[in-house]
């Protein structure tokens, strides 16, 4: 049996926390892309028994895992936005298992293209160069802040914290070569994500005729 061939043409998703980035890009999923979630492959590395918690734990102590043996994401959560050394140490044991479980997700995927979702992709500084498109998912940083408030029940304060840590909107928009506008819900998403739905598929196809050609 032919294995089945990745698609090569990809598209790095992301955007402010808030912003609907889960939501977009299960839009996509809905449509045909595969998606590659690193956020959800983090919350697998560090679920109870995750494959990350050992080094965790032996990096930052036992303290740091909850009763279940999970990591414990309000207290790193809390260290690493005071401390840039401890961000350091933890995506240091982080990072290397995400990208290895990310190419291993992205080598089996069927779908004529793939939808990374990244939430620090511009941060990384790395994305660029692994995937075709950017896409931003975008939105004003007073619903970004409403929007975390009561979905995570943080301050305001808690919240521009963590904005603060990333890239600003402005420099977020200037690296995206496609930007989806999310401040009025889902009937407004549609079209955009269906007419780059559409864009994406014409390029998917385009890339594997150039490819075929080339064999």
């Amino acid at each position: 049996m032919k294995p089945v061939q990745a698609p090569s043409f990809s598209v790095g998703l992301t955007g402010g926390i808030g912003c609907g980035k889960t939501t977009v890009a299960d839009m996509f999923g809905a449509l045909g892309a595969s998606l590659v979630d690193t956020d959800a492959i983090a919350h697998a590395l560090t679920a109870p028994h995750g494959s990350a918690m050992p080094a965790i734990l032996a990096e930052f102590g036992d303290g740091f895992a909850t009763p279940d043996g999970a990591l414990d994401r309000a207290k790193m959560r809390e260290l690493v936005f005071t401390d840039p050394g401890a961000r350091a140490r933890l995506e240091a044991i982080l990072h290397p298992r995400i990208r290895e479980a990310t190419a291993a997700a992205a080598a089996i995927a069927t779908g004529p293209y793939v939808i990374f979702v990244v939430p620090l992709l511009i941060e990384s500084g790395s994305w660029r160069a692994r995937v075709s498109r950017i896409l931003a998912i975008d939105c004003k940083e007073e619903t970004q802040i409403a929007r975390v408030m009561a979905r995570n029940n943080l301050s305001e304060v808690q919240v521009r914290a963590i904005m603060a840590a990333q890239v600003t909107r402005a420099q977020r928009l200037a690296a995206a070569d496609d930007v989806v506008v999310n401040d009025d819900g889902l009937e407004a998403l549609t079209p955009q994500v269906a007419r780059l739905h559409a864009f994406y598929m014409d390029q998917a196809a385009r890339m594997a005729a150039s490819s075929m050609q080339g064999l």
